[in-house]
């Protein structure tokens, strides 16, 4: 022990020396370099994984808030009455509120912006390369467009059957609603009275909103587009009133006047005003906006006309090339499977400009015309990872009207016992109507988008739901809607262009709802 301590300190004495030497000076002070350096390495690594999982939590309570504030409003109109809870959604119906549409909050953003001209760019290249084509061709600049104006034709015809449907829609349900009012709390058979009124307007909704214009539409022989105007504000005055019909008899049969009261009855100014506003849903009262934001309609307006060209542009370049040289071929497997494939582009593209030119365009500008507030016409179905998602999120100005007035009240009627049954229910409506609508619009009955939206879509809706949440979800259901557009185009089209080459020869029933494209051989 005694030879040990000696030793020891003239090794402390010897390390001492040498720190003082420079050499030891820069290797002691480059070894202490690596060790912080390899402190500060790990400490940024740490560092960034805690600011990773702060992220993620801030931006899922972020979610969670939001979330909460648009289903569970402090204060929202609801039959003109105030809403303090999310309780009374599911008692009173849809909640209205002060909203923006997705689209233009993301505008906002300069990323998003840039895919937005992207696709003003493609228009410029559709009207380039056309007239570039009429030039080669014809030897001049000119940009023709027959087919629109063939499409749009017939607009007298299409405007007096309009005034028609408007006029019988604003003042027939109104008034039925003031005479079977007037008469429910006084009358002895109050389900007497309501069974007679409801048979007899019924029967004038079949003969006016029913037979009406598809009557005109067959007889006057109207184009394309002038049919699914008809078709399209047909359907639209039937759900109207039936929601008129539906939120107000309620609220009479429950408000019973005192004695020398009136019954209190909804507003003409205020149906009115519901009929021309972008919601299914009435309410006496909306959100409204404090002004009309003029620029905001100029824009709007030109968008939706640069979406009809841009259709234009996607049928004439995309469409009509392809299935006149295909109609004029003998059917194979092989030239099947490429229509279908080369449908699939211009599929989607329409898809896509019938959503922003409906959906986010239309009904914007008719918003801001009546300065309606609650512009959530639609949700960001792209992002959807399920197709149940996907049919919430598309339109939510129609799944709104099945979800209260179809689905719910189908749960109420059965007391709540067959959810399935009314989720199939209100696919199969869904699917009809839009096929009635399609089918009146083209001229002719194929059923692909019921056999597309009633089979396929019922079995999608089911296993693709809710629980699948990872982005490979997302892929496939693009996968699927690009795959069902192109579908759709390319059988509509050859079935269009079968239609001409072999016309009817007769009205049977067989007839008219066998698409001419099974039958019609090759003809030179």
């Amino acid at each position: 022990m005694a030879t040990g301590q000696p030793t020891n300190a003239i090794g402390v004495r010897h390390r001492s020396v040498l720190a003082h030497t420079p050499d030891g000076m820069a290797s002691l002070a480059g070894s202490d370099c690596s060790a912080k350096m390899e402190d500060v390495a790990q400490w940024h690594k740490h560092a960034q994984r805690v600011k990773v999982k702060i992220l993620q939590q801030v931006q899922d309570q972020l979610s969670d808030i939001l979330e909460k504030a648009l289903t569970e409003p402090v204060h929202a109109s609801v039959n003109g009455k105030t809403a303090k809870t999310g309780s009374s959604r599911m008692d009173d119906g849809k909640v209205f509120m002060d909203r923006v549409s997705l689209l233009d909050e993301l505008f906002e953003i300069s990323h998003i912006r840039t895919i937005y001209h992207m696709f003003v760019a493609v228009l410029l290249i559709f009207c380039v390369s056309t007239l570039a084509v009429d030039y080669i061709d014809q030897g001049r600049l000119v940009l023709e467009f027959d087919l629109l104006f063939y499409a749009f034709g017939k607009m007298g015809t299409v405007t007096w059957v309009w005034v028609l449907m408007f006029v019988y829609a604003l003042l027939v349900p109104y008034y039925a609603l003031l005479f079977w009012g007037s008469l429910y709390h006084r009358c002895t058979s109050k389900p007497g009275l309501s069974l007679a009124t409801a048979l007899v307007l019924a029967t004038l909704q079949i003969s006016v909103l029913g037979l009406l214009p598809v009557y005109a539409v067959v007889r006057h022989q109207l184009p394309p587009a002038s049919r699914f105007i008809v078709i399209l504000e047909q359907i639209r005055f039937l759900m109207k009133s039936y929601s008129f019909m539906r939120e107000s008899a309620p609220i009479i049969m429950k408000n019973a006047p005192k004695e020398g009261e009136k019954v209190r009855f909804p507003t003409c100014s205020s149906y009115l005003y519901f009929l021309f506003c972008p919601t299914l849903i009435y309410r006496e009262s909306y959100p409204r906006n404090t002004h009309i934001r003029w620029k905001y309609v100029a824009v709007t307006g030109t968008m939706i006309l640069g979406c009809l060209f841009y259709s234009y542009f996607i049928l004439v370049r995309l469409c009509v090339p392809v299935f006149t040289s295909a109609s004029e071929q003998p059917f194979s497997k092989r030239a099947m499977v490429l229509a279908v494939f080369h449908s699939i582009l211009p599929g989607i593209m329409l898809l896509l400009l019938c959503f922003f030119a409906f959906l986010h365009c239309w009904l914007n500008l008719f918003g801001e015309l009546l300065r309606f507030a609650d512009r959530m016409f639609y949700k960001d179905w792209w992002n959807s990872t399920s197709f149940a998602n996907y049919y919430r999120t598309w339109n939510v100005v129609v799944h709104d009207w099945l979800y209260y007035y179809g689905y719910r009240d189908f749960l109420w009627l059965s007391k709540r016992k067959f959810r399935t049954g009314a989720m199939l229910s209100v696919f199969i409506v869904s699917a009809v109507v839009h096929e009635y609508a399609l089918a009146m619009g083209l001229g002719f009955f194929y059923p692909v988008m019921f056999f597309l939206f009633s089979i396929f879509g019922v079995v999608f809706n089911f296993t693709m739901n809710d629980r699948r949440q990872s982005p490979v979800f997302n892929i496939i259901m693009w996968a699927c809607l690009f795959l069902g557009q192109g579908v759709q185009v390319c059988l509509y089209c050859q079935e269009w262009y079968a239609q001409i080459r072999c016309p009817r020869t007769g009205n049977s029933f067989w007839e008219l709802v066998t698409p001419r494209s099974w039958s019609c051989s090759h003809r030179k």
